[in-house]
């Protein structure tokens, strides 16, 4: 074998560089397969073969590799094309969403032999998912196919593979950093080492002194205009806190500078060169105490930053009343009144932040600014920076390639903004990407809430008054605070009839990490404490709590109040929530006990003598989109070679929405969607579109995907009827051509005829998002704890998702199990813990515990039987909506095993052990 690393067969002779870890020097030939997920062994994304055997290249030195045969996902498919079985085994069963671990994923499961599979726990705990909840990786594993190929015109509603999927599979999926860009310099940021501080004087002479630094900026670089990292369709739903670096840090962890240079080690070592005065300031990072009279105060602005009460440190807020509560409690027999808390929660998605931006031609012949992003949001993104630097839509690009993982931590402008600035100064290439620890400390979070809950209900089980008291921790920058706060208290309240509610809602500044959007944003924290009480409620007056539920909550057609504010807009469009509680009481039924019981093992409960067994249930409304619109166009067409083309400007990064809008395409054309091209996520191909958030995928841009489809078809009958001289009724669209009177007419031939008659067949479609509609889900656990340790071990699962007419059921049933897997996650162990001065102390995977294969359930999830009236096609939103129920459902079973209330979230083993000793069970 002669000298060099042989990579797929190819031989590279050049050296690695002093230190360079076999990842990166395969990423620097092209073999962009081989992803960065963790930066230490943590993830598995990074996974391939050295002499046939798996390793994670990010901790393999690439000298080791000298000599030896090295197999990247690229290499496994054969010499003529012809996939790897397990890359059949991947694609038929569909075991990805976003897919950014899937190569790693691919490259361990080629390696195991029939000792290793009997054993998946084991084998792959050196691999994490974030999406899919790992049921479908166990099904490509052990060969399950799920994938159809439906006949022309009926896609609606059959489980279609994704898109993408060969090229996921292929590792030929081109992600944010998956290109090569000639003449790339590379951005580190400098970072804050204190949680408030005003900088005196910042020394940057020392960082350009270091050979290949470009340009260091400071504060005096950056525009004095302040906005919001956040991403709305309305700028004015956030506060205007942020500058793109500021005098005045107020967490630690905040970027002070930003140093570009030839290569990544050059830009940390010019990081490291500059000297930064600081006066350092009081801080607090206690929400209570940031609200108190004398506390430091974070941001010091003006009302044109639409801060609610910047000198008690309130970011946004919300009272109201319903009724009277005190007469509502007054007409109670039982009163119960508890205070709970949820804590940090990271996005953990496998591909971190990051952008990488360059100057190209426009059109009109001038430069344009072009940035490639990890973002939910383009348009938005793309209006942001026009606005900060005073820039026309045309002179800015903002597209986003296949984006790994999201959960609404990309709903924000975290790196776009530094990395245009460089490139705006420098006129060459910069590349900005988060390390996994900077995800941790800079970037966001899900919001810590304390929730306050009093509740009362008549002896027979009827809702008297419910009161909530609401104070989220949105960290020093109010990115989403007040919203995230608005809908925490909206369809959590709404759900139930009390007649008597109050609320009172805060959002608050304190000198640590920002929060931001997170799948459920807000929900699922309130739902946790609402659907607690509700449980302790039915116990306390002796109500079955399923019964109790039964009792109190919003019926089909009834108007939704909250106390906090209607929302006009909102309606109840379909109703399946009396379905969901069936599911529930029928999984309950096979135990033979009702809800409550402490019976003991069931049928086919595997449970250790002396461990305690119970079970519990919670449920959620949530709304699609948010209030005041969520905006998406579309445009279909006829090609030349008789195919078609969907412009649409949703993100993909495993919501499974490109599926969706081609299925509903072929639906309306009568095609296969084979025969249908997409772009998407790309500010210069397609037209505007608010962003995958909100649960809008499918039932917001995909309405707007159907009301184009409609009228293209509209356009082809009617101009194929006018072509052959045949009456409207007598045509009828085929997958390639249109049938009228007898004659078959080509659509190649269609699209001929209308060039030649001076016509474009193409449609537009449009849909504003509102009015909006309601989905439902009800979660139930079956649980074993044992009292001696604090272990608990999760015996079965069961979920009910009303999500109207499931438009694609292997993906919506992805979606649910990624989202109670994720909410497991976050009930269970994920934890952003802080210290006193709010520094992040978890910043990294091994130190922050995310699910893994072994620890997630197998959950049953089913649809339910409802057609939304709001919808495109009868659909309902089913992204976000999973994650809510989980908690409570577990704590529920957890009260029902122990008899125990945990008010705390994450429930882990020492803390369940711990009480259960001081109650004398342990």
């Amino acid at each position: 074998m002669s000298y060099g690393i042989h990579i797929n067969g190819r031989s590279f002779a050049d050296e690695p560089r002093a230190g360079q870890c076999l990842r990166t020097y395969l990423r620097e030939r092209g073999w962009f397969g081989v992803k960065k997920g963790c930066d230490a062994g943590d993830c598995g994304a990074c996974t391939v073969h050295v002499d046939g055997e798996p390793v994670h290249s990010c901790l393999y030195p690439a000298v080791r590799a000298e000599g030896r045969a090295v197999t990247t996902v690229e290499g496994l498919a054969g010499e003529g094309g012809e996939l790897h079985p397990v890359q059949q085994q991947f694609l038929d069963a569909q075991g990805f969403q976003c897919g950014f671990c899937t190569a790693g994923y691919l490259m361990t499961t080629a390696a195991l032999d029939e000792e290793q599979l009997d054993d998946l726990p084991w084998a792959f705990k050196g691999n994490i998912c974030r999406c899919t909840g790992y049921r479908a990786i166990e099904d490509a594993v052990r060969g399950v196919r799920h994938t159809e190929e439906p006949d022309a015109g009926r896609a609606v509603g059959r489980n279609l593979g994704a898109p993408a999927g060969p090229q996921v599979v292929t590792g030929t999926a081109r992600y944010t950093f998956d290109l090569d860009v000639p003449g790339l310099l590379h951005m580190k940021l400098l970072r804050s080492p204190h949680p408030h501080a005003r900088i005196v004087a910042i020394d940057t002479a020392a960082a350009l002194r270091v050979p290949g630094v470009h340009l260091v900026l400071t504060h005096h670089d950056a525009p004095e205009r302040l906005y919001s990292t956040a991403r709305h369709e309305h700028p004015t739903e956030d506060p205007d806190d942020t500058r793109l670096l500021d005098d005045t840090v107020r967490y630690i962890g905040q970027r002070v500078a930003a140093v570009v240079a030839d290569s990544e080690a050059a830009a940390e070592e010019g990081c490291r060169r500059i000297e930064v005065t600081y006066e350092q300031l009081p801080y607090v990072t206690d929400p209570e105490e940031a609200m108190a009279p004398g506390a430091p105060v974070v941001h010091d602005k003006g009302p044109e930053s639409r801060i609610a009460r910047p000198q008690n440190n309130v970011v946004g807020e919300v009272h109201g009343e319903i009724g009277s509560v005190e007469q509502g409690f007054a007409e109670a027999d039982v009163v119960y009144e508890e205070t709970f808390r949820t804590q940090r929660v990271q996005h953990a998605s496998l591909e971190t932040h990051g952008a990488v931006a360059w100057y190209e031609s426009g059109e009109d012949g001038g430069e344009r600014l072009t940035v490639r992003s990890s973002t939910q949001t383009p348009f938005l993104t793309r209006r942001a920076l026009c606005a900060l630097f005073d820039l026309e839509l045309k002179q800015v690009r903002v597209l986003a390639g296949r984006v790994g993982g999201g959960f609404g931590g990309k709903q924000e402008m975290i790196v776009e903004d530094i990395v245009a600035l460089a490139v705006m100064r420098l006129r060459r290439p910069v590349k900005l990407e988060y390390t996994r620890a900077e995800q941790f400390y800079g970037a966001t979070t899900r919001h810590p809430f304390t929730i306050q809950v009093r509740a009362g209900a008549r002896s027979d089980g009827t809702l008297t008054a419910l009161q909530v008291r609401v104070v989220s921790n949105t960290g020093a920058y109010g990115n989403h605070g007040p919203a995230v706060m608005f809908h925490s208290v909206g369809e959590s309240m709404a759900v139930y009839r009390a007649p008597h509610k109050k609320v009172n809602a805060y959002s608050v500044y304190t000198n640590s990490v920002p929060a931001g959007a997170f799948r459920g944003y807000g929900l699922g924290q309130v739902v946790f404490a609402v659907e607690s009480v509700m449980d302790e409620l039915a116990r306390r007056t002796g109500v079955d709590p399923l019964v109790f539920r039964e009792l109190n909550i919003i019926g089909p057609g009834e108007h939704m109040i909250s106390p906090g504010g209607e929302e006009e807009d909102l309606e109840i469009a379909s109703y399946g929530l009396d379905q969901c509680l069936q599911v529930v009481r029928d999984a309950i039924g096979e135990y033979g006990h009702g809800s409550g019981s402490l019976a003991g093992a069931g049928p086919g409960d595997d449970v250790p003598e002396g461990w305690l067994v119970g079970q519990g249930s919670g449920m959620s409304m949530i709304a699609t989109g948010p209030p005041g619109g969520h905006f998406a166009d579309a445009t279909v067409k006829l090609l030349q070679d008789g195919t078609y083309d969907i412009a649409v400007g949703t993100a993909e990064f495993g919501n499974g929405t490109t599926t969706v809008h081609k299925q509903i395409t072929a639906g309306a054309l009568s095609t296969t969607v084979d025969r249908i091209a997409i772009r998407q996520s790309d500010t210069d191909v397609v037209r505007h579109d608010t962003g995958a958030f909100g649960s809008a995928g499918t039932v917001v841009a995909g309405k707007a995907v159907m009301k184009a489809a409609d009228a293209l078809a509209v356009q082809l009958l009617e101009f194929a009827a006018q072509h052959v001289g045949a009456a409207l009724e007598e045509c009828r669209l085929t997958a390639d051509a249109v049938e009228c009177a007898g004659r078959v007419v080509s659509l190649k031939e269609l699209f001929q005829a209308a060039r030649a008659a001076g016509r474009e067949l193409s449609a537009d479609g449009h849909w504003g998002g509102s009015p909006r509609s309601v989905a439902f889900n009800a979660q139930w656990f079956r649980i074993a704890v044992d009292p001696g340790t604090g272990e608990i071990r999760i015996l079965r699962s069961v979920h009910a998702a009303d999500a109207g007419k499931v438009m694609n059921p292997m993906q919506c049933r992805g979606q649910v199990e990624g989202g109670v897997a994720q909410a497991l996650g976050a009930t269970l162990f994920e934890n952003v813990r802080l210290d006193e001065r709010g520094q992040v102390v978890t910043a990294a995977f091994r130190r922050y515990r995310l699910p893994q294969y072994a620890d997630v359930p197998r959950t049953e999830v089913h649809f339910m039987e409802t057609s939304d009236a709001i919808g495109p096609l009868g659909a309902k939103s089913m992204s976000e909506s999973p994650f809510n129920p989980v908690a409570p459902a577990f704590a529920n079973a957890l009260r029902d095993a122990t008899g125990i209330r945990f008010t705390e979230l994450p429930l882990t083993r020492d803390r369940v052990w711990l009480a259960l000793h001081e109650a004398g069970k342990g």
